[in-house]
């Protein structure tokens, strides 16, 4: 077999039972889909070659957590020259934030963030402090429009991204178009500032200028070293909790199903991306357990990839938004209540699109259990 036909990264998965972060090499086939895992300390095969749909070679970078027959898998680097020649060489991530004035429009700008061919790999909803903000700008502290700019990004909550794909720090700010508002409108009537900006301060959106700018901003936001990075923006009251699932957010939906929850006038007023340990996932669903025959099939989807968890605001939120999200299999919504997320989004009774609160005594507990205790 020649080398083209496979991709060979370093992998960690930490085992939960003895405690210890394990590596492995894995080996993906790209001819038939197949995976191979070897683990690097006992120099033994840990999985036979096995044909494994769930994986795409898209899901292939380092910095990337992959699910395999339900293990969270890091990978951390390429296992050797040609995969890091062909995979490694051109991914970049970059920082792309949303500003306080385009965070109602972050459907749209996450949607073109989509179509543009990037992923998505971090997100965070927060509200800076005077004190966050002037660290974040701290290179503009003597221009003349850094105390507008101050008050401007502390005057309501910011979305921060991290976002990877090909050569991404250029290539997101092309996507953002010209600083100015009112020029990208003239010269690049497409990009994010002409469409949602309004002048060269409140426009739209953020992006890192160099490769060294974009380690030390995500760093800012998203902390490797087990520092906290800016407070997410949850309020837990008058509140319900939806979590878009794995496979919507896989395909691109996030950005259609943000719009379709403020268009309906609900407000979302924190949101962050989670990937799911299996044990999280569980104890996350626990009311359910032995009381639904489908549990451990949700769970199983909850720690399949990235989600998305949003804390949902609203008179009678809980009741309000179930509603919304209509009945839990997607077929029977299409037929009873065409309107609603499930019945436009979902695929199946498990990969239905969202996740909602169902007893409105719940809310707020499903809303801390992201926002509180996993995001310490």
């Amino acid at each position: 077999m020649s080398e083209e036909d496979r991709y060979v990264f370093t992998a960690e998965w930490y085992d939960p039972n003895a405690a210890l972060q394990r590596r492995y090499q894995l080996i993906y086939y790209t001819k038939d889909g197949s995976v191979e895992m070897y683990d690097l300390k006992n120099h033994r095969v840990f999985l036979k070659r096995t044909k494994y749909e769930e994986l795409h070679k898209e899901d292939l970078y380092v910095g990337n957590k992959i699910n395999v027959f339900s293990r969270l898998l890091h990978l951390v680097d390429y296992g050797d020259q040609y995969t890091a020649r062909k995979i490694g060489s051109k991914k970049e991530k970059t920082l792309a934030m949303i500003k306080p004035d385009a965070v109602m429009k972050m459907g749209s700008i996450i949607e073109a963030i989509f179509d543009t061919g990037f992923i998505i790999t971090k997100a965070k909803m927060v509200q800076l402090s005077r004190k966050e903000a002037m660290d974040f700008y701290s290179e503009h502290q003597s221009k003349s429009f850094f105390t507008d700019l101050i008050n401007f990004m502390t005057s309501g909550p910011i979305i921060a991204l991290e976002v990877i794909g090909d050569d991404a720090v250029s290539s997101w700010r092309k996507l953002l178009g010209p600083t100015n508002s009112c020029l990208a409108r003239s010269e690049s009537p497409g990009s994010i500032r002409a469409r949602f900006g309004t002048d060269g301060t409140k426009n739209a959106a953020h992006g890192s200028d160099s490769i060294a700018s974009a380690a030390r901003e995500l760093e800012f936001f998203f902390p490797s070293s087990g520092g906290r990075g800016p407070k997410n923006t949850a309020r837990f009251t008058d509140c319900t909790c939806c979590i878009i699932k794995p496979h919507a957010v896989s395909e691109g939906l996030t950005g259609k199903i943000l719009n379709e929850i403020l268009s309906a006038g609900f407000d979302i007023s924190a949101m962050q991306m989670f990937t799911m340990e299996k044990a999280n996932a569980e104890e996350f669903f626990e009311i359910y357990k032995g009381v639904v025959a489908d549990y451990n099939e949700m769970v199983a989807e909850l720690c399949s990839g990235p989600c998305v968890a949003l804390e949902v605001c609203q008179t009678d939120a809980p009741q309000r938004f179930r509603e919304f999200c209509g009945p839990a299999d997607p077929e029977i919504a299409r037929h009873l209540r065409p309107k609603t997320l499930r019945a436009k989004f979902g695929k199946t009774k498990m990969k239905n699109a969202v996740h909602c609160t169902d007893l409105p005594e719940d809310a707020a507990l499903e809303v801390q259990y992201f926002f509180k205790i996993l995001d310490s």
